[in-house]
């Protein structure tokens, strides 16, 4: 049973990971050679937006969770 996330976690990384190639691309071909530039730029502004709030995210969690008590070690 210990291999079970292993396996679910790996298909999940793959499965969303095709998908995800497949919509950008998509996507990317409907636009026209004049706006990609500015496509790219657009999709890297929100990439960075969504790192940003993933850590903070991760960063209010960490605190509130010393906060409150729980053992953090690892």
């Amino acid at each position: 049973m210990d291999w079970f996330p292993i396996v679910f976690v790996i298909f999940k990384v793959l499965a969303l990971g095709t998908g995800m190639y497949f919509a950008i691309k998509w996507h990317y071909d409907q636009v026209d050679k004049i706006e990609r530039g500015s496509v790219l730029l657009a999709g890297g502004k929100i990439a960075g937006a969504f790192v940003l709030a993933l850590l903070g995210v991760g960063v209010v969690a960490f605190v509130m969770s010393s906060m409150l008590g729980l053992d953090l070690g690892l």
